[in-house]
C-alpha cells in the first residue's frame, strides 16, 4: 500500500505562509482567498481550504442570491401556523390537532445530467434527510422535472435515468410519490431540472434543530461510511456550465443506498422519540464540512473533531477529501454523555454504524460570538482551527450587477396577436388535439406509473390530479395537500409576473383539492449569476414571489437556489418552481379533477373571468413555435377569493369535481376531466370559441356540483365570495362536444385519449 502523504497541519501553514494553494480550482475567488487568510491570520491548511470552498460555494452559501432572498423574511406575512421558518433545514407549519408538517423542495439538476439515475436518486435521498433532520417522519415525495425536446437523443438518455432514480429510491424507502410536474423545452437540453420535494409529519414537541449545545456532549457520525463519491459536488457540479463531455464526470456524483436510508430513518426517529439527541444535522452537500460547521455555529460552544475516527470505505482518503465527500445516508448527532450508550444501542439495533468522532468544547466569551472554535485533528495533529460561523454564516455576499436584458422589450412587443387563428371548427378541433398531445401537456403516466403513489396507505390524491393529498395521522380525517408549479415561458416574458403566476397556480391547485393554502417553499432555477440579465430575472422573480406571498398571507418557509443552469452562454428560461402546502379538515370531502362517471346531466360551471391572454401560452408554442408578448396578468385578490370559495364549497360537500385552468386553458381542462372520469361533456361557448378554449387567464377553474340543490347552493356561495360563475355545459356522453353561436365540433373520448396518452410512450417506449 503506498504511503499516505503527510497532512497539511496548522503548524505547517504558519511556517509556510507562501505555499501555493489550488484555491481557484476549488471555486474560490482571489478576494475570497484573501479574506480566508485574513480570518485565520495565516494561509489555510488544505483541510480548511476544503471547508471554506464548499461552504462558500454558491450551492451552500447563497452568496449571489442572499441579498434578494432576504425579502422573503422582510415581507413575510404574519402566520400563526408557522412554527419554524427560514434558516433551518426545512420550515415547520402547524396543521392542527397538535401536529406539525415540515416540507421543502431542492434541486439536483447538475448531478442528474452527469449521471441521471444516481443524480436523481440521491436528490430524493437528500431532501428526505432534510425532512428527517427536523424530527419528522417523511410521508411523501413529489418531483418537478424539466427536460430538453422530447425527441432529442440526450433527453432519451437523461429522462429515463432520472425517472428510474426517483422511482427506485422513493419506492425502496416506501414513500408515496403524490405528484409534481413534467415539462420540455429546448432550453433545458443538457440542463435538466430535477427538483425534489419531501413532506414529513411530527408532533409539535418533536421538532429538532441543527445545533451543538453543551460542552462535553459527544459528536456522533452515524449511517454510511465515507467514501470518495461526490467529492467536490457542491462546489464543482453546482457551478458548472455543461458541455458534451460533462456526462463523463461521474466521480463527482454521489451513489445512494435507499435500503440503508430506510434503516437510518427508522433509527433516527427512535432516537428522537427517546430524547437521545440534543442536536442533529444530515450530511448532504459539503458533507462533514457542513455538518460540523453548522452544528458548531448553532450551538453554545466550539467543537473538536478527530477526523481519523470517521469510518471510511476508502482508507486512502485525505482529511480534505473526508471533509468534502458527499457520501449519502449519513447523519451527525450531538449526544449527552449519559445518553451515549442508549444512542449506540439503538443504532446497533437498526444495524447502523455509529462512531464518536468528537465533542462539544467550552469557549471564551469572545470566541462564542463567532460560534466558538472548530478544531479538527488527524492522527493527533491539528489540521483545522477556525471560527465556524465564518464558514457557515459569514460567507461572501455579492450584490451582483443586474440589468434588464436589451432584448426584453422586443420580446414583449412580439405579441401573439399577429399569429394566425384557426379558420374554422375543423382547424380549431385539430389544434385542440395538437395542444393536448404536446409534451408537457400530454398524460405524464409514462413517468408517474413508475412511482408507487399509495404505499403507506395514507394517500388521498396523487397524479394526475391538481394536488397531492395525504392524511396526517391514523386517528382523524385531517390531511395536507401539496402542489408544485413553474412556467419558464411566463417567467422569460416577465419574471415578476411569471413567478407570481407559478405561485398562483400552485396556490390554486391546492385550493382545488379543498385545502386552505398555508405556506410556500421554492426552488429557483436560473442561469449564471455573473450575467446581469440573469440576475435581473432573479431579482424580479424573488420580488414577485415575496410580494405575492405577502399579499396572500403564505410565508416562504425555505427552499433552494440553483444557478449556472446553462450551456456556454445560453441560459435556461428562468424557472422558479413554487411549492404550496395547504390543510384540509376532512379528506373525505375532497373533490377530484375527474368528471363524475355517475353524474350524467350534472352542470359544469366555469369560475373566474376569461380575457384574451395568449402570451407564453401552450397554443402559441405548439401551433406556432412562438414565445412573445406578456404572460397572463395575475389577480391575487381573485385567486384568494376563488380559494375561499372552493374551501367553503368543499366544507359544505357541494362539489364533486374541481379542476383548475392553466396550461392549455379551458380546452385542456375539459379534456383532462373527461378522460379522468371516463365520461364526456357538452359545453356551449357564447363568446369567441378560440379565446374561450385557449386563453390562459388565471384565477379560473371548472367545477361540477352535486344534485340540483347543491348547484343552487354553490351559485349562492359564488355570489357571496364575488367569484364570477357561468354554467357552460353538462357532464355526459362519450365525447367532448363544443358548440358556439356559429357552429361547433365533437371529439370522441377514444380520440382524445389517443392524443393525450400516446406522446410519451411513442417516443420513450411502452414499458
Amino acid at each position: 500500500m503506498p504511503e499516505q502523504p503527510q497532512p497539511d497541519t496548522v503548524a505547517a501553514a504558519q511556517r509556510t505562509p507562501e505555499t501555493p494553494q489550488p484555491y481557484a480550482e476549488l471555486g474560490v475567488a482571489d478576494d475570497e482567498y484573501a479574506r480566508i487568510r485574513s480570518i485565520l491570520g495565516r494561509r489555510p491548511t488544505a483541510a480548511e481550504l476544503a471547508i471554506y470552498s464548499v461552504m462558500w460555494s454558491e450551492h451552500c452559501s447563497y452568496k449571489s442570491s442572499k441579498v434578494h432572498l432576504r425579502q422573503f423574511g422582510e415581507k413575510a406575512p404574519h402566520s400563526d401556523a408557522l412554527l419554524v421558518g427560514m434558516g433551518e433545514n426545512a420550515g415547520v407549519v402547524d396543521v392542527g390537532d397538535g401536529r406539525a408538517v415540515t416540507f421543502k423542495i431542492e434541486s439536483h439538476n447538475h448531478p442528474s445530467y452527469v449521471e441521471p439515475h444516481q443524480g436523481a436518486a440521491t436528490g430524493v435521498g437528500g431532501i428526505v434527510r432534510d425532512i428527517l433532520t427536523m424530527g419528522a417522519r417523511p410521508v411523501a415525495v413529489m418531483d418537478a422535472l424539466r427536460f430538453g425536446p422530447l425527441e432529442a437523443d440526450d433527453t432519451r438518455r437523461v429522462l429515463p435515468g432520472v425517472v428510474s432514480g426517483i422511482s427506485f429510491y422513493g419506492n425502496c424507502l416506501g414513500l408515496p410519490n403524490i405528484g409534481g410536474e413534467l415539462g420540455f423545452d429546448a432550453g433545458y437540453a443538457r440542463n435538466p431540472l430535477v427538483n425534489a420535494l419531501c413532506v414529513g409529519v411530527m408532533g409539535h414537541e418533536d421538532i429538532q434543530l441543527a445545533q451543538a449545545p453543551g460542552p462535553g456532549n459527544k459528536v456522533v457520525l452515524f449511517g454510511a461510511t465515507t467514501g470518495p463519491d461526490g467529492i467536490g459536488g457542491a462546489s464543482v457540479l453546482a457551478s458548472a456550465n455543461f458541455d458534451d463531455e460533462s456526462h463523463a464526470k461521474r466521480p463527482s456524483v454521489q451513489v445512494g443506498d435507499p435500503f440503508l436510508e430506510k434503516l437510518l430513518v427508522e433509527c433516527s426517529l427512535e432516537l428522537f422519540r427517546d430524547r437521545l439527541v440534543v442536536g442533529i444535522q444530515d450530511l448532504g452537500a459539503a458533507g462533514v464540512s457542513c455538518a460540523t460547521t453548522e452544528l458548531a455555529a448553532g450551538g453554545t460552544g466550539g467543537m473538536r473533531i478527530e477526523l481519523d475516527r470517521v469510518p471510511l470505505r476508502d482508507s486512502t482518503l485525505t482529511p480534505e477529501e473526508i471533509l468534502m465527500s458527499e457520501s449519502q445516508e449519513r447523519m451527525m448527532a450531538v449526544v449527552e454523555p449519559g445518553s451515549l450508550d442508549a444512542f449506540m444501542d439503538t443504532c446497533a439495533k437498526w444495524n447502523i454504524q455509529a462512531s464518536v468522532i468528537g465533542e462539544v468544547t467550552d469557549v471564551t466569551s469572545e470566541e462564542a460570538e463567532r460560534g466558538g472554535r472548530l478544531v479538527m485533528t488527524w492522527n493527533g495533529e491539528t489540521v483545522v482551527d477556525l471560527p465556524p460561523r465564518t464558514a457557515s454564516d459569514e460567507g461572501p455576499v455579492y450584490e451582483r450587477p443586474y440589468a434588464r436584458p436589451a432584448e426584453q422589450d422586443a420580446l414583449q412587443a412580439d405579441t401573439p396577436g399577429t399569429l394566425a387563428r384557426p379558420d374554422d371548427d375543423e382547424e380549431l378541433r385539430a389544434q385542440l388535439l395538437d395542444v393536448l398531445a404536446a409534451p408537457g401537456v400530454c398524460a405524464p403516466s409514462w413517468v408517474t406509473e413508475q412511482y408507487d403513489s399509495y404505499v403507506r396507505g395514507d394517500t388521498v390524491l396523487s397524479a394526475p390530479h391538481d394536488a397531492g393529498m395525504v392524511r396526517v395521522g391514523d386517528d382523524g380525517d385531517r390531511g395536507i395537500a401539496l402542489a408544485t408549479d413553474g412556467n419558464g415561458r411566463y417567467a422569460r416574458l416577465d419574471p415578476y409576473t411569471g413567478t407570481q403566476a407559478a405561485f398562483a397556480e400552485a396556490y390554486r391547485n391546492v385550493a382545488a383539492s379543498g385545502a386552505r393554502p398555508l405556506a410556500v417553499t421554492n426552488c429557483l432555477n436560473f442561469g449564471s449569476p455573473e450575467d446581469p440579465g440573469v440576475m435581473w430575472q432573479f431579482a424580479e422573480s424573488t420580488r414577485g414571489l415575496a410580494d405575492a406571498c405577502q399579499k396572500l398571507g403564505t410565508p416562504v418557509t425555505g427552499g433552494n437556489v440553483s444557478f449556472y443552469n446553462q450551456t456556454g452562454d445560453a441560459a435556461i428560461n428562468p424557472t422558479p418552481v413554487i411549492g404550496v402546502l395547504g390543510v384540509i379538515d376532512d379528506v373525505h370531502s375532497r373533490p377530484t379533477s375527474a368528471f363524475p362517471r355517475n353524474g350524467e346531466g350534472s352542470r359544469i360551471m366555469l369560475l373566474g373571468s376569461t380575457t384574451e391572454e395568449l402570451g407564453g401560452s401552450v397554443w402559441a408554442e405548439v401551433v406556432h413555435s412562438h414565445l412573445g408578448g406578456l404572460p397572463p396578468q395575475v389577480d391575487l385578490d381573485a385567486e384568494a377569493a376563488l380559494a375561499r370559495l372552493l374551501a367553503a364549497a368543499v366544507d359544505d360537500q357541494l362539489l364533486t369535481t374541481v379542476h383548475d385552468l392553466s396550461d392549455g386553458g379551458l380546452a385542456v381542462a375539459l379534456a383532462e376531466s373527461a378522460l379522468r372520469g371516463g365520461v364526456g361533456c357538452s359545453v356551449h361557448l357564447d363568446d369567441d370559441p378560440f379565446t374561450a378554449l385557449f386563453s390562459e387567464s388565471g384565477a379560473r377553474a371548472i367545477v361540477v356540483a352535486g344534485p340540483e340543490e347543491d348547484g343552487d347552493a354553490f351559485a349562492r356561495l359564488c355570489r357571496k365570495h364575488h367569484v364570477p360563475a357561468a354554467e357552460i355545459g353538462v357532464v355526459g356522453g362519450g365525447s367532448m362536444t363544443v358548440t358556439h353561436p356559429d357552429g361547433g365540433f365533437s371529439i370522441g373520448l377514444k380520440t382524445l385519449g389517443t392524443a393525450y396518452g400516446s406522446t410519451l410512450p411513442g417516443v420513450l417506449g411502452d414499458e
